[in-house]
């Protein structure tokens, strides 16, 4: 079995309507589902099944056509050491992520099995977090710190065990008050019983990040993440000492587990942040995963999607959550685009995500739709 092409297959869509703000933030916008382009990659083999993910770009994919022609598309191992090392490129972002989930996919067809099973199968369901959308200005929306704890008591309401908030960040007033005021509402709203994390403004002064996190710990929160400059290992490193409340990372910092060692040897997090989107795939997250599993320390995903929920599936020191997000009162997470038969994460009623069961990433894709709504 040969690689013989990377196809890039775009297509026009639907999409919840978003805005962003001036900073990169997205919020609910206004109206019906807008038309948007999306692509899959498609790894094409001679003789055996061919993989298919989510994303990629036309640009990408013909460089990658030209490298991988002619590779055993299950050497996973050596495609992603060449692409990370070798050939100079970023595991942050970039080919390699969309690559190696395609490959990963492949080699779950190739075997008939789901890509978990693959990895060593830990669980089948992993408890899910809600995490909602930055804080803005709507009273009605996330806008004050009694819009938070409303919305908060209604996502406990719907079933899930524990909620993850994102407060407001530039260009919205990130006072540290205020942020404190929203996470001690949420927990007034929610009680003792319900896990609650903060995912903050990431440039915040020591002191401010201080200030925080210990009215995070006196509120009991679960963890505290990204309060201060990742690219300051030391900064992270004392607030560490500084607060009882868990910090979690790093998230954005380049170079995956040779990073994260870093951030363990200088004891600069309480738990390690992984993946597969921003770490370099599946492949990559898996060495942070392990890289965590050696210091017994545990490793928690971010963000959704296929590949996460794989890899935390198979973790045997596992992150306890998976993230479902991000939300918003205003809007419809749960609405499923037309090139999809199904979601990815549905929500069961005891507060779980089931892991994907069909072979490979289990992308259920409305193939009728795409071949209908194809982009030249």
């Amino acid at each position: 079995m040969q690689i013989t092409d990377v196809e890039t297959i775009r297509f026009e869509t639907e999409r919840q309507p978003k805005t962003t703000d001036r900073k990169g933030h997205a919020h609910p916008g206004e109206g019906p589902p807008e038309r948007t382009e999306q692509t899959i990659t498609r790894i094409v083999t001679d003789d055996g099944p061919d993989g298919y993910t989510l994303g990629g770009d036309e640009d990408s994919n013909r460089w990658m056509a030209d490298y991988l022609e002619g590779m055993d598309p299950l050497a996973r191992e050596t495609i992603w050491k060449d692409i990370a090392t070798h050939r100079r490129i970023s595991y942050r972002r970039g080919p390699i992520a969309t690559i190696d989930h395609a490959l990963w996919d492949l080699a779950g067809r190739h075997a008939g099995l789901p890509v978990y099973k693959l990895l060593g199968g830990a669980r089948e369901r992993i408890p899910c977090y809600a995490s909602t959308m930055c804080g803005d200005d709507d009273p009605e929306g996330l806008g004050t710190p009694e819009a938070y704890a409303d919305f908060a008591e209604s996502l406990v309401e719907a079933g899930y065990p524990a909620v993850k908030l994102h407060t407001w960040m530039p260009p919205y007033d990130e006072d540290p008050e205020r942020v404190i005021a929203a996470c001690r509402a949420v927990r007034e709203a929610v009680g003792p019983e319900i896990d609650l994390m903060l995912d903050s403004h990431h440039f915040y002064t020591r002191l401010e990040a201080k200030q925080i996190g210990e009215a995070l710990a006196d509120l009991e929160y679960t963890w505290f993440e990204e309060p201060l400059n990742e690219q300051s290992i030391a900064a992270y490193e004392w607030l560490t000492r500084e607060v009882d409340v868990p910090v979690l990372g790093p998230e954005t910092v380049r170079g995956n587990m040779q990073a994260r060692a870093e951030w363990i040897r200088n004891g600069a997090m309480d738990i390690c942040r992984t993946s597969c989107n921003n770490g370099g795939g599946i492949t990559g997250a898996l060495k942070t995963v392990h890289l965590c599993e050696a210091f017994e320390m545990t490793c928690e995903a971010h963000g959704g999607g296929a590949p996460n929920l794989h890899v935390m599936g198979a973790m045997s020191i596992p992150g306890r959550y998976c993230e479902r997000g991000l939300l918003h009162p205003d809007y419809e997470y749960d609405w499923t685009p037309p090139h999809l038969d199904a979601p990815i994460d549905e929500l069961n009623d005891d507060g779980t995500v089931t892991v994907p069961q069909r072979v490979g990433l289990g992308e259920r894709y409305n193939w009728d739709y795409i071949d209908d709504n194809r982009l030249s």
